[in-house]
């Protein structure tokens, strides 16, 4: 598991927005299979939902770390 999150830490924003819309867009997928009796996996939705976790943590660690900066930046 830390390889996937080291992995995250490797990418550029844009790359973490993407692969955020796409595991958003498998979600919804696996729930309306959930929903209509057709999904043969159900332990793959847990795992979309913390790779959905990761990456939206993995961003806000960037934001704190962009504020935090800025914050530093202004004070001297």
């Amino acid at each position: 598991m830390m390889a996937r999150a080291r992995s995250l830490a490797d990418l550029a924003d844009t790359d973490l927005l993407e692969r955020l819309t796409e595991a958003k867009e498998e979600l919804f997928n696996l729930r309306f299979q959930l929903a209509t009796g057709q999904l043969d996996n159900t332990a793959r939705i847990k795992q979309v939902k913390k790779t959905v976790a990761r990456i939206l943590t993995e961003l806000r660690a960037r934001e704190i770390a962009a504020a935090e900066a800025l914050e530093a930046a202004e004070e001297k």
